[in-house]
């Protein structure tokens, strides 16, 4: 056999080698043909090819395994059993840049399914090669490499902590800089995943000056780095106080507000959610973003959305209203109250629905003029309702009850409690009652209108318990009239009155 001969079967070998792992990595893009690829024991025949001569084949069937990982747990799980992740980790510090993002790929497919696969990772040294990788000159391997450790970080504190300990968060800090689009997307977002789960994490981005890079970025015109931008920023503020004010001061508002007018969604409901973090730890940082025009923006945002996204802003005006009378008002002022009405009004999710009973409740407890201008809204009625409705969740319940019973303690609108003594139970009817029995003694007028209104008839046709709280505010308030009104309205004095027609024997 001559030479030639010879070479022209090692050259078939290679591409016999290069076209098996080309159309592996083809045909697993494809969810319908994993199952029978895992049944050929792709795994394994693709294994020796990442120690191949040929730096092609090596990376081509790493994206490969990455696409398989990528797939589900159980195949992730087989490259884990397969002790391919040493092997690959092994080699990315020799080998080029195509083979990085395709190891780093590998890797963030495995980490993504759960903790323990994420700690797989950890345990073989990929966290170490990913934050070298970090270090690279070429854009797509930082990228590739950012992206992986976001995905482990984001499990829980205690592997969030492990990226922190190999000095990814300077590096990442570094990336945010860089001039690249998509690398300033996946270092913001990992920045994100890292801070949501401790103060001792946030802080650990904080302290290398993560805040001020992020907020040059809230106005950046690419969507999807102003979501992450606004979600770090948003993860930072949500533990304390201290955090919140941080963020504050690198003056993010009002610019942040021109975000509420973004035309993608997910920016929107992210700005929102950002101002929900800072503002619900005081008052004093509640009142600087009502000064920048935030609860007005707010309001505007609800009544251009639907659905989830809606949710954030809903408990922002919530968290406002709940710190002081004034910032309830100025809730109220802002015309929150007829927006909130329309939330409730609009939304199929118990969720969405509780959040919102949540959010009236804070704004109608403080004084009877908060409550009146929850009443005036027709909102009781409507959390009554919720209430007693057996479709809505024990949550919704609840939040609506307790936006009742806080609402109602406050109210000395008569005519918007009245509606509420033909429908609400005992356990609500005793706070309605009590407002009656507040009222009635002092005001002649209320007394009339609630005899002339039918409201005296019906609080007599009320069955209470003797001795019950119910039946002291009804006594109370029976108090107020003359005995014989009293009477005349009571049930079954029309049978006594001809009763007595039938017993008069006339002179």
């Amino acid at each position: 056999m001559s030479h030639r001969q010879i070479l022209q079967v090692f050259e078939q070998y290679q591409k016999s080698r290069l076209q098996f792992v080309q159309t592996v990595a083809e045909l697993a893009t494809r969810p319908q043909n994993i199952e029978t690829l895992q049944n050929a024991g792709v795994t394994s025949l693709l294994r020796p090819m990442l120690l191949d001569v040929v730096p092609t084949i090596q990376q081509t069937a790493a994206l490969a395994l990455g696409r398989l990982a990528n797939y589900s747990d159980d195949l992730a799980e087989a490259l884990v059993k397969g002790d391919i992740l040493p092997q690959l980790v092994c080699s990315m510090a020799s080998q080029n840049r195509f083979y990085k993002k395709a190891a780093a790929f590998v890797l963030r497919a495995v980490a993504k399914h759960s903790p323990e696969l994420a700690q797989a990772v950890v345990a073989c040294g990929g966290v170490d090669a990913l934050v070298l990788s970090l270090e690279e000159f070429d854009p797509g391997v930082k990228e590739a490499a950012a992206w992986a450790l976001g995905y482990i970080a984001r499990h829980d504190a205690q592997l969030s902590q492990l990226v922190v300990d190999a000095g990814a968060v300077p590096l990442l800090v570094l990336c945010v800089q860089e001039p690249e689009i998509a690398l300033k997307r996946i270092a913001a977002s990992t920045l994100s995943d890292i801070c949501k789960h401790s103060p001792e994490l946030a802080h650990t981005v904080v302290d290398t000056g993560a805040i001020a890079h992020l907020a040059l970025m809230i106005l950046n015109p690419d969507a999807k780095l102003k979501r992450h931008v606004l979600s770090a920023l948003s993860q930072i503020s949500k533990h304390s106080v201290n955090l919140a004010e941080m963020v504050v001061e690198a003056e993010i508002f009002p610019t942040a507000l021109a975000c509420l007018r973004d035309p993608d969604e997910c920016v929107k409901k992210n700005v929102t959610t950002l101002m929900r973090e800072v503002i619900k730890h005081t008052p004093e940082l509640s009142q600087l973003i009502v000064n920048s025009g935030g609860i007005a923006a707010v309001v505007d945002y609800l009544g251009d959305c639907r659905g989830n996204v809606r949710l954030p802003g809903i408990m922002m005006l919530g968290y406002v209203a709940a710190h002081t009378e004034n910032l309830a008002m100025a809730v109220i002022v802002s015309k929150g109250v007829p927006q909130l009405a329309l939330c409730l009004a609009e939304e199929q999710e118990n969720h969405i629905k509780s959040a919102t009973a949540w959010a009236i409740g804070q704004i109608g407890r403080h004084t009877p003029e908060h409550a009146r201008a929850v009443a005036n809204a027709n909102l009781l009625p409507k959390l009554l309702e919720l209430y007693m409705d057996a479709k809505s969740s024990e949550d919704l319940q609840v939040k609506c009850k307790k936006a009742l019973k806080g609402i109602l303690q406050k109210c000395t609108y008569l005519p918007a409690l009245e509606p509420l003594l033909y429908d609400a139970p005992s356990n609500i009817l005793k706070h309605v009652a009590c407002q009656f029995s507040k009222v009635l003694p002092h005001d002649s007028k209320a007394r009339r209108l609630f005899v002339t209104s039918g409201g005296l008839k019906k609080l007599q046709e009320i069955k209470a318990e003797a001795d019950s709280g119910l039946q002291e505010y009804i006594d109370s308030i029976n108090s107020c009239y003359p005995e014989e009104i009293v009477r005349y309205y009571s049930p079954g004095y029309s049978e006594v009155l001809l009763e007595g027609v039938e017993k008069y024997q006339p002179a």
